[in-house]
């Protein structure tokens, strides 16, 4: 990057109407932010609106104040004034450029940054620069760690999604598939009576909370917090031992008549974070890499941090989290954004400037990056000797020669104990029982000869010669969807049909690892299933269209078009869009 550039961000996507200056000599942000604050519930978009409509003025002219006051000998006493209309006067720039969130966003405050954007541009006579918002939440995080391709877990107010860059764009491997994770919590605390933002306070309750069973809901590495969330209310709202022997008024009223709140904030925060820690521990084993960063307001957190530092220290993996003013919405990470994308010769002209609401990630051509990253070996039969492979959630020790797999789930020391043990129990018995009914149903799996649902412990057949990922093609795709299809019709799912979790022998293709699989006869549950190996293709190859088509084609020879149908459905409501 030119040491020189300096660049003016704007953001204004929901809550926060901030500006801010990049200098790439200096690695400098400055940051003005003036954030809206509803006087109950969540966030009213008209409200929000109307706060940006004031707000942004107010930053971008102390932002430009500093960029005046700190621009070699072009300081001048002018100063910019953008009014309500978004107008601007005439002056020297000291910035190179002007970049703004386009989206995603609520259409009414992107319009109002749009808008400043536009008029600062012309006014200051330099290039407008359209930033995506998530995409910038994963970039500072790359710029501040010296990370060189990360795996990004975006978790935001009205966002969380795993992105990874594969063949110029950052690829989605794992969303929410309901509400973003702030939403999810503060819709929780707004059932309990509290006032906007409820993260904070639900973190500072789970310091006296002990744990209760809630709904853990992973799906490959995408994950819901709908479940949760109705469970929470539910419990919070239930009959608690205290109320049902006499316990005082007081004593009911603080625990809403059921479990104590500090109980349900601890649980939520330890389901919560920890299937998201999971699904981002999926998406380092998926695309082989061994940098993690972190994005969004949710970040703030301390519980989820440690959750990540300690997942990435077991694995062996490089965990990165901003400081906190780069992880909660802020113009720094649009104006370094902006830099990048400034040095790319990538700007915009004024008539193809229109914001965008449903702005997704991967709608993004990263032209600020050439480099592509090589996804880590897989397991193969070449190597002479045993070896063992460490899988998201698994010790695999390969005996080729043997023709024997044993596979040991670890114990994950991020997630609560009674969680972990739990979950390495449940798909450990599920694994050896859907394994076995898979063959059964004509699909090509493992032969299995002993399990320990107590150590969590697997022996299975060794198949293949190596994963789908090392080997992708139409044809062997074809044969992922007409086996998907398969256990469909038998009335159970995989559950995670990655690349990883397929083998390739020279006449068959093989599904293992059924561990996230389970018994359902709803549409939606196979739809879902699809789109993880949808997403996985995506993420590992290189050119995943043609594979994407051929999935179909095979499902379609065996499943039935609703499901195809119901896909199309998942695939369009693109949670990363704003709901705040």
């Amino acid at each position: 990057m030119t040491d020189t550039v300096r660049i003016l961000g704007i953001e204004g996507t929901a809550w926060a109407a901030s500006a801010a200056v990049f200098d790439a000599e200096t690695d400098d942000v400055f940051i003005e932010t003036d954030a809206y604050q509803p006087e109950s519930g969540g966030i009213h978009p008209r409200e929000a609106a109307e706060h940006m409509h004031d707000a942004i003025p107010r930053v971008v002219e102390r932002a430009l104040e500093h960029a005046r006051e700190t621009h070699d000998g072009h300081a001048t006493e002018a100063s910019v004034d953008v009014d309500e209309r978004g107008s601007s006067g005439q002056q020297a720039a000291p910035v190179d450029a002007v970049a703004f969130s386009r989206g995603p966003g609520l259409g009414p405050c992107l319009r109002v940054v749009g808008t400043a954007a536009r008029a600062l541009s012309q006014a200051l006579e330099v290039p407008l620069i359209g930033v995506n918002h998530m995409v910038a939440h994963l970039e500072i995080g790359r710029h501040t760690s010296g990370f060189d391709s990360p795996v990004c877990l975006n978790a935001s107010g009205a966002n969380a999604h795993l992105l990874a860059y594969r063949n110029g764009r950052y690829r989605v491997l794992g969303e929410t598939m309901d509400t973003g994770v702030g939403n999810a919590i503060d819709k929780f605390t707004r059932h309990v009576g509290w006032s906007h933002p409820g993260g904070p306070k639900v973190e500072a309750a789970a310091k006296d909370g002990e744990y209760v069973d809630l709904p853990y809901v992973v799906k490959g590495m995408d994950f819901s917090f709908s479940g949760i969330m109705s469970a929470a209310k539910q419990a919070y709202d239930g009959v608690s031992a205290s109320s049902a022997s006499g316990g005082s008024s007081d004593e009911r009223r603080e625990s809403g008549g059921g479990v104590p709140v500090e109980d349900v904030c601890y649980s939520l925060q330890e389901n919560v974070f920890g299937m998201l820690t999971e699904v981002s521990e999926r998406a380092l084993s998926l695309t082989g890499s061994d940098e993690l960063v972190l994005g969004g307001g949710v970040g703030q957190n301390a519980r989820f941090r440690e959750m990540l530092t300690e997942m990435c220290a077991q694995r062996g993996a490089e965990f990165h989290a901003p400081e906190p003013r780069f992880l909660r919405d802020n113009a720094g990470m649009i104006a370094v954004l902006g830099a990048k994308m400034y040095e790319a010769g990538d700007t915009l002209a004024l008539e193809d400037s229109r914001v965008d609401p449903d702005f997704r990630p991967d709608q993004v051509s990263v032209t600020w990056r050439s480099d592509e990253p090589e996804l880590a070996a897989g397991r193969s039969v070449s190597a002479a000797a045993d070896e063992q492979v460490r899988g998201a959630e698994a010790l695999v020790t390969l005996e080729p020669d043997a023709g024997r797999v044993t596979k040991r789930r670890e114990t994950k020391t991020y997630r609560h104990p009674e969680l972990d043990e739990r979950l390495r129990r449940e798909r450990t018995t599920l694994e050896a029982r859907l394994t076995s009914l898979a063959r059964r149903e004509g699909v090509p799996t493992p032969v299995l000869s002993d399990v320990d649902s107590r150590e969590a412990r697997l022996e299975l057949e060794y198949v293949g010669d190596r994963d789908l990922r090392e080997g992708l093609t139409p044809e062997r795709v074809r044969d992922v969807g007409r086996h998907l299809a398969g256990l469909h019709r038998a009335g159970f799912v995989h559950g995670d049909p990655t690349t990883r979790n397929i083998r390739l022998a020279p006449e068959r293709t093989y599904l293992i690892d059924f561990g996230l699989g389970y018994h359902t006869d709803h549409v939606e549950d196979y739809a879902m299933d699809l789109h993880v190996f949808d997403q996985s293709l995506v993420g590992t190859a290189d050119d995943p269209e043609p594979l994407r088509e051929a999935v179909r084609d095979g499902y379609r020879e065996v499943g039935e078009e609703r499901v195809l149908e119901r896909l199309r459905d998942v695939e369009g409501r693109g949670r990363y869009q704003s709901d705040a």
